[in-house]
């Protein structure tokens, strides 16, 4: 049987994304899958799997916003930003609370933030933690994060906890490492979890021991429908016709009085669904109606 939708995996710390991927795709055998957003080892939380058809959808849920909780140790830096690397800084002093407060507005909004050393972000075609683990020199580029909350929400002498919620690409290590920095003293993560991911959070989540003791329930409730992550998208109910074109990737023209809100030159993208059912990631342009993504669920 065919397998679509989407698991979200609750990954456990002590074992890499392409690991949980891994048990997971031995354990529901689909045709495809694929993650979105890879998360540390270290790291915990919501890792959303792709299998089947759902796997054409990827692309919109890594663009989602994200939600963690962490936890920084103050006093040293490392060469990982987190609990597993070589420490490389250090410092006697510690931060009071209120030191923290008053910084925590330059690491909110739109800000420049230089990846970490060990991340996945390709350098003349490598990965950085390749290079970094061989030895070699890794200069990774600052770039432009958003940052839409960052609260403190408990604190002792030698540990803060915070939750974050941010946009694509931004590197829950890095606000540590830097935060550290300012603050004078260094810092890095020890602790990390991820609590969202777009519409999915741990409400959604499923451990990977769950996961094995109801594979087999044939009415697979631990699956999510395809069109899942694209709830940003605008949904546009179509006729059989029009969905039966669609699937031989043949456009087909909305008349002006049942477009959706829009310029007319503006190119917008809608999810076709028909009886209920996902039909194809469309663009609409000037009434236009153009497939992108075919689905092909069974029935």
């Amino acid at each position: 049987m065919q397998i679509s939708g989407w698991v979200i995996l609750d990954k456990p710390s002590g074992i890499s994304s392409a690991h949980a991927v891994a048990k997971v795709k031995r354990l529901l055998r689909p045709d495809k899958i694929g993650h979105a957003g890879t998360l540390d080892p270290l790291a915990s939380g919501v890792l959303p799997l792709a299998l089947g058809e759902a796997t054409k959808t990827v692309g919109y849920m890594m663009d989602a916003e994200k939600a963690y909780s962490f936890t920084v140790t103050w006093g040293q830096e490392r060469d990982t930003d987190d609990s597993e690397g070589v420490v490389v800084a250090q410092s006697a002093d510690r931060p009071k609370k209120e030191d923290i407060l008053i910084i925590l507005h330059h690491f909110m909004g739109r800000i420049q933030q230089t990846p970490p050393n060990y991340s996945a972000i390709k350098v003349d075609g490598k990965r950085a933690y390749a290079m970094a683990r061989s030895g070699g020199e890794v200069v990774l580029k600052s770039r432009e994060v958003n940052v839409i909350s960052l609260e403190l929400v408990a604190h002792d002498v030698d540990t803060t906890a915070f939750v974050c919620h941010c946009g694509k690409g931004t590197y829950i290590r890095s606000l540590a490492r830097d935060m550290g920095r300012m603050l004078g003293c260094f810092g890095y993560i020890s602790v990390l979890r991820r609590l969202k991911v777009g519409g999915f959070g741990e409400n959604h989540a499923i451990s990977l021991e769950r996961l094995e003791e109801i594979r087999h329930n044939t009415e697979t409730k631990f699956l999510w429908p395809v069109e899942s992550a694209l709830d940003d998208i605008l949904a546009w109910d179509i006729t059989p016709d029009q969905a039966a074109g669609l699937r031989m990737g043949r456009s087909f023209h909305l008349p002006n009085t049942e477009k959706p809100v829009g310029e007319d030159s503006a190119s917008i993208v809608l999810l076709a669904k028909c009886e209920g059912k996902a039909v194809a990631i469309c663009s609409l342009t000037q009434g236009s109606v153009k497939p992108v993504r075919v689905f092909n669920l069974s029935e």
